[in-house]
């Protein structure tokens, strides 16, 4: 799938990019230096340009082979990047996603996630015809069960097995109306 753009009125959506044009590397480094962040987003790191470089290519090798859609948060009048919302573990056929969202320090206490992540719900809804999409936080990140209600998650509750962190994991879900 080609990635698309989204503009959600506050701020727009689009791919990230390392590039002549735009660069989110340095911005991408700085949001994954951030203890907040480094906290609740255990299974990736970006600590250089190069590590930044991949995972720019990594989010678009997953746009192309239907796994992910990702998207860059940006600012409209700079590009600047804001954070990344995303929709993971994409199953067409069974018409269900994940949906993944982190902002940047700077950009925090503005509403760009919950903004995002609605906006990239209904892309996953409308364009892509997903029927389910699943939301899932550490239950110490009350920044994120504060978006899942925004966006109206139905709650399911804590998984059955811990985190790495030893902390539960709590489930919600949306299911297209």
């Amino acid at each position: 799938m080609e990635p698309v753009e989204i503009n959600t009125g506050e701020f727009y959506l689009r791919q990230l990019r390392a590039d002549q044009l735009m660069d989110d590397r340095p911005l991408l480094i700085e949001g994954f230096a951030d203890p907040t962040h480094r906290r609740f987003i255990l299974n990736l790191r970006v600590r250089n340009l190069d590590e930044a470089a991949e995972y720019v290519e990594l989010r678009s090798a997953e746009w192309a082979a239907d796994r992910r859609c990702s998207w860059a948060i940006a600012e409209p009048t700079t590009g600047d990047l804001l954070g990344e919302v995303g929709l993971k573990n994409l199953d067409l056929d069974a018409h269900t996603a994940e949906s993944a969202i982190w902002v940047h320090p700077r950009a925090r206490g503005r509403g760009v996630a919950s903004t995002a992540l609605s906006a990239a719900l209904r892309f996953g809804f409308g364009a892509l015809g997903l029927e389910a999409v699943g939301y899932e936080h550490l239950e110490s990140n009350l920044a994120s069960a504060a978006v899942a209600k925004r966006c109206e998650f139905t709650l399911l509750g804590a998984k059955p097995d811990l985190a790495p962190t030893g902390e539960k994991v709590i489930r919600w879900s949306r299911a297209s109306s």
